[in-house]
């Protein structure tokens, strides 16, 4: 399953992304990913999450951020959860790129019970119509 966490810059998406983090690790069911741009969010995540730094692999474009979510969730068959923050900073302004990657990620993650979260810094109305169904 994805969801989209939408909203223009101080909204609240990143509180709603911790409060989803911590919440999916108190459940203790699997592995908890969290994939952000530098390591602001530190101190605001269970330890028990794992926090993974995009910057440190020198990510840019959609297709590389579709090929890097693909390799974590293929090394790792226990995450049941993964939220990835700023996803715009991480892939680029490309909402129509983000609409094809949202949709390989759906693809791929379809059979399994893996969530994905994503925080996306825009208006809502600004979406393609394809992820409209995926706001959260």
């Amino acid at each position: 399953m994805i969801k989209l966490i939408v909203g223009n810059k101080g909204s609240g998406k990143t509180k709603k992304l911790v409060d989803g983090v911590n919440a999916a690790v108190a459940k203790d069911h699997g592995a908890v990913v969290c994939v952000e741009k530098g390591l602001q969010l530190t101190y605001d995540l269970s330890h028990k999450a794992r926090l993974v730094d995009i910057e440190t692999y020198d990510i840019s474009g959609f297709d590389a951020f579709y090929g890097f979510l693909a390799g974590i969730l293929a090394g790792n068959y226990d995450i049941t959860d993964m939220y990835v923050d700023a996803t715009l900073k991480i892939g680029g302004k490309d909402l129509e790129g983000l609409a094809k990657m949202i949709d390989k990620l759906n693809k791929l993650t379809k059979d399994s019970e893996v969530e994905l979260v994503f925080t996306v810094s825009c208006d809502p109305s600004e979406l393609p119509e394809s992820l409209k169904g995926y706001i959260a």
